[in-house]
């Protein structure tokens, strides 16, 4: 991990970083089929379609040829869920960061949706957090902590990344190293990222966790402000020649 900026978490570096995506079939590599996530047993319905990883089935705005994606093409696993059999988990509150801020009721996910930056060979990707893997969903040390993946397979792989990343990132083969770290929604640019997906607050501007980040930025100028008019108001002279100016 790196140290951090405002509205970013600690980069988690140099990851293995491997392909998967909605409607993926069980292989060797990937034994359990993605038609359904951790949290969505229709994911692949809610959608919209098989996201066919195949690079000449995309478009040049990186999703599937066949269908408009009802949910944002750019969307990653990490392996976390933070929910287990309707209520969240014991650690949940603790080492979640934004949990208390984000929470929303029993056992609803404030993992869920959130947004994660992805670097390869200089390039800069955001997507969404929509599925829990690969291979196990309790590695919380990893994933908000300073520790390595727990996973062993595939090359200690510690992040699914969908064909929309791999291909916007320029990722050729099966697996790739990248840096990535949680990014709160104000602070991700537009792109293609921001195209698709009623799970998208670029999209559907009413999401709690898009909403809630906006206002936090809100509150946190307006706060500025009222500090500044405070500290001006102590000093009537400095207060003319800010007016003045």
């Amino acid at each position: 991990t790196s140290r951090q900026s405002p509205g970013t978490y600690p980069w988690r570096l140099n990851i293995t970083a491997t392909v998967f995506w909605v409607g993926e079939e069980p292989t060797e590599r990937n034994p359990v089929a993605n038609h359904k996530s951790s949290w969505d047993s229709a994911w692949r319905e809610n959608f919209g379609g098989f996201d066919n990883p195949d690079p000449v089935c995309r478009t040049m705005d990186f999703r599937p040829k066949t269908f408009i994606p009802r949910q944002n093409p750019f969307y990653v696993a990490l392996p976390y869920n933070d929910v287990s059999k309707g209520e969240h988990k014991a650690e949940a509150s603790r080492v979640i960061p934004w949990f208390r801020r984000e929470y929303t009721g029993k056992g609803q996910s404030v993992c869920k949706g959130r947004w994660v930056q992805i670097v390869y060979n200089k390039r800069s990707c955001f997507a969404q957090w929509e599925d829990c893997g690969p291979f196990t969903t309790e590695d919380w040390p990893y994933v908000f902590g300073n520790k390595p993946p727990v996973n062993t397979q595939n090359k200690g792989a510690g992040i699914d990344i969908s064909p929309a990343v791999r291909d916007y990132l320029g990722i050729t083969g099966g697996t790739a190293l990248v840096h990535w770290r949680f990014v709160e929604f104000y602070r991700i640019p537009r792109g293609p990222w921001s195209k698709y997906g009623d799970n998208n607050p670029f999209v559907n501007s009413g999401l709690g966790a898009g909403k809630k980040s906006l206002q936090s930025r809100e509150d946190r100028l307006r706060r500025q402000q009222e500090a500044i008019q405070r500290e001006l108001l102590k000093d009537p002279a400095k207060l003319r020649r800010e007016l003045q100016g």
